[in-house]
């Protein structure tokens, strides 16, 4: 393997990291790494570490921290270099950069600056537990961590719980049971659910079941590693025929039949023909 060590042009690269085994580093991201002007990253110790591995030198070039505790006023001195026409790349702890990370106000600086933001694309634990998950994969909707707090939690899940995608949660290991245990509460005991520990590495593990099934298995067990959860989308609701009625009345009292049929059609998710024939009979009935 021969690594493109040609100079970057000025810029913020993004560098997605492995998060787990580390040849499933791509090749752009180790030419990136071995390029750049500057390097920036998460955690210094792991990329310094990633870099020794693939055998990228560091050589005489700086490498600076940039986390969750770094301010304004580091994210001004990496612009400024960018600025002045070097190359900086920055690299997440794990996975792609912004996702859960750090790096998003640095990406808005240089955005807002006028700078070139570009991305070596490459591993990310919300990519891969969807993957192994079977779950929907058509559209899915990546929350984050939960919040803590007992109130903003359990309002957070709620807004989730009717979503018509697959629901991609990151957490902590010490909470997950407890998140299960929420999730049954709020989703539905029998919502399909899927928890990933660990992807990519030796001991990892891909739970299936129910979210009843999966706040069992892990209720009283320890807890070690990388967490994943994944909520199967929420099902249609199915309107009965007492709500059809309700809102073809109501559509009807300010509506023709056809625009009041094809208004609560779209409002039910039913089908037009069905509605329009109910919306005649009502009307054959008052």
């Amino acid at each position: 393997m021969q690594i493109d060590t040609t100079p970057l042009a000025p810029g913020l690269y993004f560098v997605s990291t492995p998060i787990g085994a580390a040849r499933d580093i791509t090749l752009r991201a180790l030419d990136v790494l071995a390029s750049a002007d500057i390097l920036a990253a998460e955690d210094t110790r792991t990329l310094k570490h990633l870099m020794q591995i693939h055998g990228v030198a560091l050589g005489d070039r700086r490498v600076v921290a940039y986390h969750e505790h770094s301010g304004p006023a580091q994210r001004d001195k990496l612009v400024a270099e960018i600025a002045a026409g070097r190359s900086v790349a920055y690299a997440s702890e794990a996975g792609t950069p912004l996702v859960a990370d750090p790096g998003f106000q640095l990406a808005r600086a240089a955005i807002a600056a006028g700078l070139p933001v570009i991305a070596a694309p490459g591993p990310s634990a919300v990519l891969t537990a969807l993957t192994v998950s079977g779950l929907p994969s058509d559209r899915f909707l990546f929350a984050g961590f939960p919040p803590p707090a007992k109130g903003a939690r359990a309002g957070f899940l709620r807004d989730l719980s009717t979503l018509t995608a697959t629901v991609i949660l990151y957490e902590s290991p010490k909470r997950v049971q407890r998140l299960l245990t929420e999730l049954a509460e709020i989703f539905g005991p029998d919502r399909a659910a899927v928890v990933c520990r660990e992807l990519t590495k030796r001991f990892e593990e891909v739970c299936r079941g129910t979210l009843a099934e999966l706040a069992a298995e892990f209720d009283d067990r320890t807890v070690k590693g990388e967490i994943v959860v994944l909520i199967d989308r929420a099902p249609e609701a199915v309107a009965d025929a007492a709500t059809l009625d309700d809102a073809l009345r109501e559509a009807l009292s300010r509506l023709r039949v056809k625009d009041a049929a094809a208004e609560v059609a779209e409002q039910l998710g039913l089908p037009r023909r069905q509605v329009y024939q109910r919306a005649l009979e009502l009307g054959r009935a008052e």
